[in-house]
């Protein structure tokens, strides 16, 4: 389907793929703020290892008609806030649970079914609807965003949501382009074409950038041990081989449901990117996982990269125009999305892989979303860069 408008797609140029509305500014009313206001307090609630009781005697019930209430940033407030206490009834113990109560299932199914995302916490939960500005006048950058919903909070946990919130900020510069560039490419126009990939380039120096002061204020440690454990999912996780009961979900028929964790491969900006440059990976485990994870992004995220990849030829362009600076103008995008995922390696490493406990459902070898990932995560990294063309 020829590229639309980035509107279409709930995508803009300053925000990328964030949320566009203010988000502390969205008020939920009656039982749905009930439980806002218990989702809110799970900092609390967590430290004192009985997270499920304390959410079993709070919760409000509400059932799915209760839905209809809601307007579209209502319901992604309010999936924000109950994917959270999913994540939380499910890990915050010492033992997961493989049972999710009705007050919770039903409503995260509901809401789930609504916005066309999968009943846990995804990306867009976790990191595309979960800020706000403190000067709503000012830039989405680190010095001026806020984390609305936290698991236990601090500086780490906030931190490390935060850069993947500025990122995604920045990238929205990035996808205003796409257009224009595969639109030039099937006009022929050499000069524009390299000009926008240009600028594109710069954007993902940005990125880069902003990707590298992770560690200025989220500690591996303290990432491993008191952030990751609450984002995992349910899906080849040997914590839950069985999956989860979604208690009173009439639709799973009493059956378990296995479910992929929140993680930035659910993230849109680097699918995109494949998927404008034509860069493609060969089958593994891996390629499989992230094919997968393609259900878990908003509905019109998932249409933009679909059209991407349908409409780009930008790739058979730049081979067969021949052109220098056009060749290095893309080839300055390729190795920046394969520099990009080298410090998504490196940190894989030291945030993951080289940690000492290997807890029950917070295995060292396997990433948030169940996979094994080291192994892979260099081999589509150098798959990146063998798309570079040559430069005559």
């Amino acid at each position: 389907m020829p590229i639309q408008t980035l509107e279409s797609y709930d995508i803009s140029e300053d925000r990328g793929f964030l949320c566009g509305y203010d988000a502390a500014a969205v008020e939920l009313f009656g039982d749905w703020k009930v439980a806002q206001e218990v989702a809110m307090s799970l900092p609390q609630m967590l430290t004192t290892g009985k997270v499920r009781a304390l959410l079993e005697r709070n919760l409000p019930k509400i059932i799915e008609s209760d839905l209809a209430e809601l307007s579209d940033s209502q319901a992604r407030a309010a999936m924000v806030h109950y994917s959270f206490m999913v994540q939380s009834y499910v890990w915050g113990e010492a033992e997961a649970s493989a049972v999710l109560p009705e007050a919770l299932a039903r409503p995260m199914c509901a809401l789930a079914d609504r916005l066309g995302q999968q009943p846990l916490l995804p990306y867009s939960g976790y990191v595309l609807d979960n800020w706000a500005l403190h000067d709503t006048a000012g830039p989405i950058d680190l010095s001026n965003i806020y984390v609305l919903q936290n698991f236990l909070g601090g500086q780490d946990e906030n931190w490390f949501i935060l850069v993947h919130v500025a990122i995604e900020a920045r990238a929205g510069a990035a996808l205003a382009r796409m257009k224009a560039v595969i639109d030039g490419a099937e006009s022929g126009n050499i000069a524009e074409v390299t000009t926008l990939l240009n600028e594109i380039a710069v954007v993902w120096s940005d990125l880069k950038d902003i990707f590298d002061r992770m560690p200025e204020r989220c500690d591996p440690y303290v990432y491993f041990e008191r952030v990751r454990p609450y984002i995992h999912g349910w899906k080849d996780n040997p914590a839950l081989p069985g999956g989860i009961l979604y208690e009173g979900v009439e639709a799973h028929g009493g059956k378990a449901q296995s479910y992929r964790g929140q993680t930035g491969s659910q993230s849109s900006i680097v699918p995109s990117m494949d998927a404008l440059l034509g860069i493609g990976h060969a089958a593994d485990p891996m390629k499989a996982y992230l094919d997968e994870l393609h259900i878990y992004r908003p509905p019109g995220h998932r249409r933009f990269i679909d059209d991407l990849r349908s409409e780009s030829r930008l790739r058979d362009f730049v081979i067969k125009s021949s052109d220098a600076e056009l060749s290095r103008a893309y080839n300055a995008n390729v190795q920046a999305v394969a520099d990009f995922r080298s410090r998504h390696l490196e940190y894989a490493a030291s945030y993951i892989n080289k940690q000492s406990r290997n807890a029950a459902g917070n295995d060292t070898e396997v990433g948030t979303g169940g996979t094994p990932f080291m192994k892979y995560l260099k081999k589509h990294r150098d798959e990146t860069q063998a798309n570079l063309v040559a430069v005559e």
